[in-house]
Order: C-alpha cells, then sequence, then structure tokens
C-alpha cells in the first residue's frame, strides 16, 4: 500500500505542469543543458584562446588580464557565476526526484551539491573583484598588482576546485549511487555518474591531479545526457 502511495506522489511530482508550463524537473533539465553548454564555451576559451594556463609570469599574466579584461569578466560570469546558480536549481531537482527512494543519499547529494554551487558562485565573484582591483592598482604600481593577482588567485582556485574536485567529485558519485538504487535515472546514466565521481576523488591526488581535466570532459557527457532525461521526464521509472 505505501508502495502505491508512493508511485502516486511519483506520479504527481513528475507529471508536466498545467497549461504547457515547464515543471521543477524540466527546470533541472534546462540548467543540466546549460551546465554542459558552459563547459563547452569556457573550456576552450581559458585553455585554446587564452591559453591561460600556459602563461605562468606575473607580469605577463597580469598584461593578460588588462588585455582580456571584458572577456575575462563575462566568462567568469558564465563558468562560475551562472553556472553555480545553475548548479542549484539541478540540485535541488534531481533531490526531488530522487528523495522517494533515496532520502538519505538524495539529502546528502543535496547538501554537496549547494555547498559546490556556492564556492563556484565565490569563486566567480572574487575573480571579477579581483581583477577589476589589480587593474586599477596597475596605473600606479604594476609590480604590487603583479603580486596582488598571485593572492587572488590562489583564493579563487581554491573555491572553483582547480586543486581537484573536492566538492564536484563527491556530488557526482552519490548523485549515480542515489540513481542506481532509485531507479529514477537511467542505469546507465548513473553508472557514469559513478564513474566521474570517482575520476573527481582521484583528482584530489597530487599524482592524478591532471584527471579534473577527464572530470571535466566527461561532466559535459554526463550533464547534456541527464537535461534531455529531465526534459522527457514521466512519473514512470526510467528503463535500465
Amino acid at each position: 500500500m505505501e508502495h502505491t502511495h508512493g508511485r502516486l506522489l511519483d506520479h504527481q511530482q513528475m507529471k508536466r505542469a498545467p497549461g504547457g508550463r515547464l515543471d521543477h524537473q524540466q527546470v533541472g533539465g534546462i540548467a543540466a543543458l546549460y551546465l554542459a553548454a558552459a563547459y563547452l564555451a569556457t573550456i576552450p576559451y581559458f585553455l585554446v584562446v587564452l591559453d591561460y594556463p600556459s602563461v605562468v609570469d606575473p607580469t605577463a599574466k597580469l598584461a593578460l588580464l588588462v588585455r582580456h579584461q571584458g572577456s575575462l569578466y563575462t566568462f567568469n560570469i558564465l563558468a562560475y557565476v551562472a553556472f553555480g546558480l545553475a548548479l542549484t536549481v539541478l540540485a535541488l531537482a534531481l533531490h526531488d526526484r530522487l528523495a522517494g527512494n533515496t532520502p538519505a543519499l538524495a539529502r546528502v547529494a543535496v547538501g554537496w551539491g549547494l555547498i559546490w554551487s556556492c564556492l563556484l558562485i565565490a569563486s566567480g565573484a572574487v575573480g571579477n573583484m579581483g581583477m577589476e582591483y589589480v587593474v586599477r592598482l596597475r596605473l600606479t604600481d604594476a609590480t604590487a598588482a603583479a603580486a596582488a593577482w598571485q593572492e587572488i588567485e590562489s583564493i579563487v582556485n581554491g573555491l572553483g576546485g582547480a586543486g581537484g574536485e573536492a566538492l564536484g567529485g563527491p556530488w557526482m558519485l552519490v548523485v549515480g549511487l542515489a540513481g542506481l538504487r532509485s531507479t529514477r535515472l537511467p542505469r546507465a546514466l548513473s553508472r557514469l555518474g559513478v564513474v566521474i565521481g570517482m575520476v573527481g576523488l582521484a583528482s584530489n591526488l597530487p599524482p592524478l591531479r591532471e584527471s579534473a581535466a577527464v572530470f571535466g570532459i566527461l561532466q559535459i557527457l554526463w550533464f547534456a545526457w541527464l537535461g534531455v532525461v529531465l526534459l522527457r521526464t514521466t512519473h514512470e521509472a526510467e528503463p535500465a
């Protein structure tokens, strides 16, 4: 009887909103697609257009900030602030989807997701505010501006997870495990989430730090796939 009642609740929660409006699951799907698109836009920008990782000299890095301040500001918004906001929407949608069958895992997942999203937003905000500060300071003291950006960048990288996916990895792992237990997501998608989560956790080990790039690339696929699933959601359990 309780199982039947739970299925009826699932039906009420997962059906399309009246009047053709998007329900919270479909809004979560749009958020997931944005996250995939944000990766696709920002990774080439930072790695190819700017080649930012190869610029290690503080003076050269400061000059790069001055030349590309406008676009850097925009991409920080897209890659961190808006990304964090979209991640919040997705984390809440996934909690609602998974909580009926795996309440404990769903609570852990939404907690990790919200913490991760807050730190990403903070990283983008600190990065943009810090960039504006050092660009102004450069007009009077270029050496001090270069030194200040080194300190600010360390904070930005720490908040954004540049030292390893200490938050993204556990979140992906728990969401994948919850998906496997609840059957409310395709099993292949959930298994992929577990794999990505393990890759993210491995990136916290210094010898495996470069695996964070694999984490990001695999997340593009996962977010895009999840977005389609949530947009096409029904009250039925997802197929294996």
